[in-house]
């Protein structure tokens, strides 16, 4: 097997912006592009390979296919052929709404789905740009209630301005909101549950409300998630990965590099995703399959890959994960 580049999946929504398409170099012409799905295998909206001889398969029949040669093992075990992460760029011209996902029980209880575990890395940030996560205070199931009826419920979320480089974990339960202003990279369980909590009280152009899952979120929600701040701290240093997100769902790291690296595989059995968020540069595995990677596109590299040489040019800037 090879390193896997899949087709872009583009989402147009009422919050998007413009900078998505720029950033992958893309020529295209649509605008509010809030989502870019990079690997997905949620049904409806499944990556398609875009080079090599599996180029035109979706990744479902990538996973069909190859099964642990692709997965791994242990996650060709735990998953089956459900392709375990979900990768997407996020840009917010406007606020998106407050939400929350469910943990892997009540998940499967009520949507018999995988829950939804998921990180952010800032790519860019506009002047002013927030990320809500958390509360900043500890409140009640009935607080919560009469908050998002009477319209204050933004009053006890934590929010936190955000630069290019900080990293947020979001785990099941955590209420969260993506800010105005946010450029992201998400990474994420594959699963599309979101309970919606609260929309600002917005209207859309027929003046009406947005459906909300008030009452769904309250058993997803951990209404004692207080910290002051809900940044993943971190040292940011060249020419080595960092790791900054552990978790059962996936392990993240940065790679700011300047130099060659190579990087072992050889003991891990999963999958790799790079995805890469400024700079260029060129990967070569140990069968000398050869990719060139600029910011804005990602690749899997399959379980089958024993070690990978990453060759910058001048500067490039990746976030690596894999389960």
């Amino acid at each position: 097997m090879y390193p896997l580049k899949f087709e872009p999946i583009l989402k147009q929504t009422l919050w998007g912006g413009e900078k998505i398409i720029p950033f992958k170099h893309l020529n295209e012409t649509l605008s509010n592009v809030g989502e870019s799905w990079e690997v997905s295998a949620v049904e409806g909206s499944e990556s398609v390979v875009a080079n090599g001889p599996e180029k035109g398969m979706t990744l479902p029949e990538m996973v069909r296919r190859y099964k642990e040669e692709l997965v791994g093992e242990a996650n060709y075990a735990r998953f089956g052929e459900k392709f375990p992460l979900l990768i997407k760029f996020i840009d917010a011209k406007l606020d998106l709404s407050i939400q929350v996902h469910p943990d892997d029980a009540l998940a499967k209880k009520r949507h018999n789905s995988f829950g939804k575990n998921e990180m952010w890395y800032v790519i860019s940030a506009d002047p002013g740009a927030k990320l809500i996560s958390g509360f900043s205070q500890e409140i009640t199931p009935k607080e919560y209630k009469e908050r998002v009826h009477d319209g204050t419920f933004a009053e006890v979320l934590q929010s936190c301005a955000i630069q290019p480089g900080d990293v947020f974990y979001v785990p099941a339960g955590r209420v969260h909101g993506i800010g105005a202003g946010a450029f992201v990279a998400e990474i994420q369980q594959t699963s599309d549950i979101t309970y919606r909590i609260y929309d600002y009280n917005r209207k859309d152009k027929n003046g009406k409300t947005r459906e909300l899952h008030t009452a769904q979120a309250v058993d997803a929600i951990n209404f004692a998630d207080v910290q002051d701040d809900f940044r993943t701290a971190y040292d940011h240093v060249q020419n080595e990965p960092v790791e900054v997100v552990a978790c059962p769902y996936f392990t993240t790291s940065v790679y700011d590099m300047t130099e060659e690296i190579t990087c072992d595989y050889s003991e891990l059995d999963s999958f790799v995703i790079f995805i890469c968020v400024e700079g260029s540069c060129r990967l070569t595995d140990n069968e000398n399959n050869e990719i060139s990677l600029q910011a804005g596109e990602t690749v899997l590299l399959p379980a089958t890959t024993q070690n990978i040489t990453i060759v910058p040019d001048q500067h490039v800037k990746l976030l690596e994960t894999y389960v």
